[in-house]
């Protein structure tokens, strides 16, 4: 039996103590362990899963810590976790002795990372990462709106949390979002399920959230990746995001897509003749700022 099924068929308990000692020996150690130098923000139903799996099959990209737990995300900007401090957060990440060692046989230093697709999308979290780990870059993949929003409501409707049909679903965003906004600017320690679960059409529009990020950490240190082009020509765009990110290129062992839906039912016709309506304008804006087409049929 290899160490990944006998992980599987253990007890809770005892992954609870295994977890509660590594993070421990972690915390007693967090001096030497650095704030990241990436994050892969978003975008929701992109890619964000698969980019970052991609990135761990370079020799130079360290997971989480410990690594054999295969987390992508410690959801540390989170306003549920933010309390747990900064930290709490580097003790997720390898220590500057592993990536001396590291280091000294790539010739190269390696980084470290996360990835969350919620962390572009909460007004509040470009600012607390700009706090914890002012020298990261982000990068954030940006999808069809039209698609992303069937696919989110599609993943919403298998995790039985949304119960409306996605045309009545997209008639209710705003009133269910309505006054989520205001109250997590006014309460850091709120965490909107409505601002998470239901937005379809909003966290489509991407230049407001783009530009946030990018007023917090600059333009040259956030790169646009269209999910269609990752998704196109993996090894490609690997290379794009290895030289932003300073990396020497890497020939990808596997380019499968990771968390992905392959295939499902047809969008109702009057929902998608609706959202291409309404995302038409937000993407011509988006094309303006980016200084580049997409290239999405809408």
């Amino acid at each position: 039996m290899d160490v990944g099924s006998l992980k599987d068929r253990s007890p809770r308990w005892v992954k609870d103590v295994a977890n509660s000692a590594t993070r421990r020996f972690a915390l007693q150690t967090v001096g030497d362990r650095p704030a990241p130098d990436f994050l892969i923000i978003g975008t929701k139903r992109g890619g964000t899963t698969s980019l970052y799996n991609y990135l761990l099959m370079h020799p130079g990209v360290l997971g989480l810590f410990p690594q054999s737990r295969g987390k992508k995300s410690t959801d540390y900007f989170f306003s549920t976790t933010y309390h747990r401090g900064d930290d709490w957060y580097r003790s997720h990440f390898h220590t500057e002795r592993h990536r001396r060692r590291l280091e000294a046989r790539l010739g190269y230093r390696p980084l470290g990372g996360e990835a969350s697709p919620y962390y572009v999308w909460d007004p509040r979290i470009a600012e607390r990462v700009r706090r914890t780990a002012p020298g990261a870059k982000a990068i954030m993949l940006v999808r069809n709106p039209v698609k992303r929003a069937w696919s989110h409501y599609l993943e919403r409707t298998q995790n039985h949390v949304e119960p409306l049909p996605f045309t009545d679903a997209l008639a209710a965003e705003d009133e269910r979002l309505a006054g989520e906004l205001d109250r997590m600017l006014a309460d850091p320690g709120y965490h909107s399920t409505a601002w998470d679960w239901y937005p379809y059409r909003s966290r489509g529009d991407y230049l407001p959230q783009l530009e946030r990020w990018t007023s917090v950490l600059g333009r040259e240190n956030l790169l646009v990746v269209r999910s269609e082009d990752m998704y196109g020509d993996v090894q490609r765009v690997f290379d794009e995001v290895c030289d932003f990110l300073g990396l020497p290129h890497h020939e990808l062992p596997t380019r499968r897509t990771f968390n992905a839906s392959h295939t499902s039912p047809r969008m109702p016709e009057e929902a998608e003749a609706d959202l291409r309506a309404h995302f038409a304008p937000r993407v011509e804006r988006l094309e303006e700022w980016l200084g580049r087409p997409l290239s999405w049929s809408l």
